[in-house]
């Protein structure tokens, strides 16, 4: 009797360990706070989610706003503080691709971009995920795989590990493998992640996934999440709307260990292209700890670069090495430039800074009332730079004192402004075009594209100019030819065939102007005909194109950059291809010509490489 009982006393502890062990969490994902009913359903959702006991916690997978704006970010922050369970919370491609504040507004207001944190016998870590103020494929910030590093150290290698990140574990995501090939040294059982605003099981080399759906409403009356419960290794995902009835399961995914000695290869992006071409080399190569979003600046045996850790970095020409580092308060995406041995650039902390290019000091910094993110420009005895706060500015490069300050500019800047004839050139994110006098700041004129669409606007490209015409493209994907003079619409189309974005430059010659297109072409358009007339053409084809990045010219070759970390010198004569070198698989973020046979290249993952060719 007394075997009988302890039999039955041990089942019952085991029954009361394993419902203790059950989790029961949400998965909410892709709420765009910002958008028509964003805001709305977010609220009804927290509702929702409060008023069910058996939920433990929440995970929020991404993409929390819809254009990363800083009232947006700090409106879904007050909705979800109304939740009465604890929540994790990490970005998506929305809060960062077009933010205001240089992907700095989200870790600020939310506390972090990443997460980590136990529940029950899992470990759950989540990582940021952009592309972040340059249009291209996912990328997991290089800060946030040393973040990752860092905390796997941490884990048992038989510890469970539940990954969730907004964009799918594929290569969609430029550094997908950075990731997987980290979390499969551990116990990797499930990945979860938005991004697709559809319910979806899926499989990441032979990882169970899962892709939530959109909180949106969509076209039905309310939005949705899923409800997930994990018990004895198998996970259910449920949906729910607001107000509704709990619905059936629509996904099961069985858990198990990962099996470290599997011998399944995956693919993993190649670099044979770069035997083809033997004979560009890599000089050297400086890896960053964090991002770069910006490109370099050269002077005399210094090659200069901003990082998003804050920092502006002197290099050793020669040989890539640190020669001084100065660190600004917040993520730094503007390119720096030199003038009379001044470093100026701006910063996502509300600050342009002077700095010595000798030795890294501060000279001078001003301050703007919110991030500064575009890129500055010298002329003469000044600098001239836009913000994200309503003004565009020209300093004194020796003291930084303010020349002259233009304060109707209706959208935050991102670009690098033209200098042509005595004005000042620059689009923003809010479909405007301006023209101001250089030595007075006065508006000239402005143009809008009426899109209608923020995400439109010509806020990316760096316009070019020839010939009293100025050049535009954007992701509206039509090409613009504006009157220098007054902005009048010389000639303006969209060509689905050819389907343009921001990534463009001038010929030395100024004959032609180059352009990708997003199918991976580059071509030439005339800069004298009145219509789109293609007066040079390559025989490259790169594949699906959307990398920003200006292409640039030098001794009669054009250096064409791309979001896969190639970059691909034509003939200016016949587009024949030269050769191709692949220094990454993210985003290449500027081609600088450094001297005959030279070509300094950036990449979004925080590499700066010195080609010899």
């Amino acid at each position: 009797m007394k075997k009988i009982l302890f039999i039955v006393a041990a089942v019952l502890l085991a029954q009361i360990s394993f419902a203790q062990d059950a989790l029961t969490f949400v998965h909410l994902s892709d709420t765009h706070v910002g958008s028509s009913t964003g805001a709305e359903d977010l609220r009804r959702t927290v509702k929702d989610i409060n008023e069910n006991p058996a939920i433990q916690f929440v995970v929020i997978s991404g993409d929390i706003t819809e254009f990363g704006a800083d009232e947006e970010i700090k409106l879904a922050k007050q909705i979800l503080d109304s939740l009465n369970k604890p929540w994790h919370i990490i970005p998506g491609n929305h809060d960062g691709n077009w933010s205001e504040s240089g992907a700095n507004t989200f870790k600020k207001v939310f506390g972090n971009e990443t997460f980590f944190f136990k529940a029950g016998k899992y470990t759950f870590l989540g990582t940021h995920c952009g592309p972040n103020m340059r249009m291209g494929p996912g990328q997991i910030p290089r800060e946030n795989i040393v973040w990752l590093d860092s905390v796997l150290a941490t884990i048992p290698n038989d510890a469970p590990l539940i990954f969730v990140n907004h964009y799918p574990m594929d290569d969609g995501l430029n550094n997908w493998y950075e990731a997987v090939d980290r979390l499969k040294q551990k116990n990797i059982e499930l990945f979860l992640c938005g991004h697709g605003h559809n319910n979806h099981k899926l499989d990441f080399e032979g990882v169970p996934a899962v892709m939530g759906r959109s909180n949106l409403r969509a076209k039905a009356d309310t939005g949705g999440y899923n409800i997930v419960t994990i018990k004895n290794d198998i996970v259910t995902y449920q949906e729910k709307r607001p107000g509704a009835q709990l619905k059936p399961v629509w996904a099961t995914v069985e858990l198990h260990d990962w099996n470290k000695q599997n011998a399944t290869q995956y693919p993993r992006p190649s670099y044979a292209v770069n035997d083809s071409f033997s004979f560009v080399k890599e000089k050297w190569l400086y890896q960053d700890k964090s991002d770069i979003g910006s490109g370099t600046s050269l002077s005399g045996d210094l090659a200069v670069v901003t990082n998003t850790n804050g920092e502006i970095v002197a290099l050793n020409r020669k040989n890539g090495n640190p020669a001084w580092k100065f660190r600004t308060g917040g993520k730094v995406y503007s390119i720096p430039v030199i003038g009379n041995n001044v470093v100026v650039t701006g910063s996502s902390d509300g600050y342009i800074y002077g700095v010595s290019l000798k030795k890294g000091k501060l000279l001078w910094k001003v301050q703007a009332a919110k991030a500064v993110l575009g890129h500055p420009v010298v002329h003469g005895d000044n600098v001239y730079i836009g913000s994200s706060d309503g003004e565009f500015r020209a300093i004194s490069l020796k003291d930084g004192k303010l020349v002259w300050s233009f304060n109707q500019v209706k959208g935050f800047v991102v670009t690098k402004p033209l200098i042509y004839n005595n004005k000042i050139y620059f689009g923003c994110w809010n479909n405007d075009f301006y023209c101001l006098d250089l030595n007075t700041g006065d508006l000239v004129w402005k143009w809008n594209n009426n899109s209608g669409n923020r995400m439109f606007s010509p806020a990316a490209c760096f316009p070019v100019a020839t010939g009293n015409r100025v050049f535009i493209v954007a992701p509206d994907r039509y090409m613009t030819v504006l009157d220098a003079n007054n902005g009048s619409v010389i000639w303006r189309k969209q060509d689905p065939a050819i389907r343009v974005r921001e990534s463009m430059g001038l010929s030395k010659d100024s004959s032609v102007v180059f352009v990708k297109t997003m199918g991976g072409n580059v071509l030439g358009m005339s800069t004298t005909a009145n219509e789109m007339q293609i007066a040079w053409q390559s025989d490259v084809s790169l594949g699906y194109e959307i990398c920003p990045t200006v292409i640039s010219e030098y001794n009669n070759i054009v250096f064409v950059p791309t979001q896969s970390g190639v970059v691909v010198a034509l003939n200016r004569e016949d587009g024949k291809v030269l050769w191709k070198h692949k220094i990454s698989n993210c985003l290449v973020t500027n081609v600088q010509p450094a001297g005959k046979g030279e070509l300094l290249v950036t990449t979004m993952d925080g590499r700066v490489s010195l080609l010899t060719f």
